[in-house]
């Protein structure tokens, strides 16, 4: 295959249905056969992706759901269902994306080593002043 393979182009192509180009159709539907090449079409097809990509819409979500609950199902199977089960249209939708951290964040993470996620949540028994405490006792001096 001479393209990279994305998340959005499988999207993309289940969006157009049946009609449109069948990016697995070498694919077995069996999982049985080993496939050596890393570089294939199914190797390609990350099922969890998909499943975000199409969970965005209110007449895919229920089609996506079913899917995460039959993940064990190889990569051809999920493709088919997909693009023989929903109506074919144009969707768009943006991806959520992780927000930046803050710098209060950061130096609560570097004073109290911990992760970002754990940083997020006692944030908010932090006050300002301790905030500003803790930038002070972090700074490193310089211009």
């Amino acid at each position: 295959m001479a393209d990279k393979l994305t998340p959005f182009t499988f999207i993309n192509s289940i969006n157009q249905g049946r009609k449109g180009k069948h990016l697995l159709y070498d694919c077995t539907a069996d999982d049985s056969l080993e496939i050596s090449n890393p570089e294939s079409a199914d190797k390609q097809y990350v099922p969890f992706v998909i499943n975000r990509g199409l969970s965005y819409f209110k007449d895919t979500a229920l089609f996506a759901n079913e899917m995460n609950t039959k993940n064990h199902l190889p990569p051809r199977m999920q493709y088919d269902f997909y693009r023989n089960i929903i109506t074919p249209k144009k969707r768009f939708s943006k991806w959520g994306k992780k927000a930046k951290s803050s710098e209060d964040i950061k130096a609560i993470q570097e004073y109290y080593d911990y992760s970002q996620e754990k940083a997020e949540s006692v944030y908010p028994l932090f006050t300002k002043a301790n905030i500003k405490q803790l930038h002070h006792t972090l700074d490193k001096g310089g211009r």
